[in-house]
C-alpha cells in the first residue's frame, strides 16, 4: 500500500538567474514528519512553498494526495484546503477578534455557518492554550500567542498537512517554546507535517526524517539521531557543530 501524500519530483526553481532548486525529489508519507534543515538561502522556504504551489516551479511535477497540483487543470485552490501552512510572520487581521480570525476561512471558504465557524475556532484555540484570549484583537497578544493563533486558524480548515515556515524566526526567545509545543503535540497526534526551522533540538525530537539541503539539493536525508550523532557528508557534520 502507496502510504505517500506529497511526492515532489525533480523540482527546480530559479530567480533570474539565480537557481534556487536545482532538480529535488521528496516524498513524504501520511502521519510523518520532516524537517527541512540547512543553511540560510539553500532554499528550504522555496522548496516548503512548491509543495501547496505558493511556488510555482519551473520544472518537475508536484502531487499531493494523488493529484498533480502542477497538471496545466488542476485545481489547486481545491487542494490548498487540505494544506495548512504556518509562516513566520503571523497574517492574522488586526481589525478581527482573535477568534473570527480563526473562524472566517471556514465560513468564506469551507461554507460554514458563523455559529459553527466560531465553535470550531474556540475549540481549536483552546487547543493551543489560548481560550481566553478568543475576544482580544491581535495586537493585545504576544508573538508566541499571535503564532498559535495562526496555527488554530490552520487547523480549524481540518488540514491533513502542515506545513510551517520558520514559525518561531521572527519571535523573542523566551516565547519560542510555547510555540514549539503545540508543534509536538501535533506531532503526538500523528498530523502529517513538513517544517523549516533552525530549532536543533527540537527537530531532533520530533521529525521523523531529517533532509538537509543546500545549494538548492538534498545533500543528506536520515532519522535524526543518525542525522544528528553520524552525520555522512562534511557539510551536514559542519552544519550540526555550529548549532550543536
Amino acid at each position: 500500500m502507496n502510504n505517500e501524500i506529497i511526492k515532489l519530483t525533480n523540482i527546480y526553481k530559479s530567480y533570474g538567474k539565480t537557481a534556487v532548486l536545482n532538480g529535488i525529489n521528496l516524498s513524504v508519507n501520511h502521519s510523518e514528519v520532516v524537517v527541512l534543515l540547512g543553511p540560510s538561502g539553500t532554499g528550504k522556504s522555496t522548496l516548503l512553498r512548491c509543495i501547496n504551489l505558493l511556488t510555482v516551479p519551473d520544472k518537475g511535477s508536484v502531487w499531493v494526495n494523488g493529484t498533480e497540483l502542477t497538471a496545466r487543470k488542476a485545481d489547486i485552490n481545491a487542494a490548498r484546503q487540505h494544506i495548512g501552512m504556518v509562516f513566520q510572520e503571523f497574517n492574522l487581521f488586526h481589525h478581527l477578534r482573535v477568534v473570527d480570525n480563526v473562524a472566517i476561512g471556514q465560513i468564506e471558504v469551507l461554507g460554514k455557518s458563523r455559529k459553527e465557524a466560531l465553535e470550531r475556532a474556540k475549540a481549536e484555540l483552546a487547543k493551543v492554550g489560548l481560550a481566553d484570549k478568543a475576544d482580544l484583537y491581535p495586537g493585545q497578544l504576544s508573538g508566541g500567542q499571535k503564532q498559535r493563533a495562526a496555527i488554530a486558524r490552520a487547523l480549524a480548515m481540518d488540514p491533513d498537512i502542515m506545513l510551517f515556515d520558520e514559525p518561531t524566526s521572527a519571535l523573542d526567545p523566551e516565547l519560542i517554546g510555547e510555540v514549539l509545543s503545540v508543534m509536538k503535540q501535533l506531532a503526538n497526534e500523528k498530523m502529517t507535517m513538513v517544517i523549516v526551522t533552525h530549532e536543533m533540538h527540537f527537530a531532533r525530537e520530533v521529525a521523523d526524517r531529517i533532509v538537509f539541503l543546500e545549494g538548492g539539493c538534498v545533500v543528506e536525508e536520515s532519522a535524526p539521531e543518525k542525522f544528528f550523532t553520524a552525520p555522512q557528508t562534511d557539510r551536514a557534520k559542519k552544519f550540526i557543530n555550529i548549532f550543536s
